[in-house]
């Protein structure tokens, strides 16, 4: 399933910043909301929801943003998020079933 989105260049900086990386995640996961917290060791906590009434639907732990290298990379997470997603019958908010 192509969302349409990409990024300019088949390269993802190698320091990615958190704010790109949610905004990628959310226009991916539209119309649900996402929040990353960087943990102590370097990875990040993603915190999938609905903006509406703040209900989380998926908590990722320990994403390590040195290993998203280009664009592919991320496109690969975003499926596993949407694998994840569609697992816990929340596949009707992002598809439109």
């Amino acid at each position: 399933m192509d969302v349409g989105i990409s990024l300019p260049s088949t390269q993802v900086p190698a320091l990615i910043s958190q704010a790109q990386l949610r905004s990628y995640i959310e226009r991916a996961l539209s119309p649900l909301a996402c929040e990353l917290a960087l943990d102590g060791d370097g990875s990040l906590t993603l915190r999938v929801f609905e903006p509406l009434s703040g209900q989380v639907n998926l908590v990722v732990t320990g994403i390590k943003p040195g290993k998203l290298h280009n664009d592919s990379d991320l496109q690969q997470m975003v499926e596993e998020l949407r694998y994840e997603l569609g697992s816990s019958g929340l596949r009707r908010l992002w598809s439109g079933e």
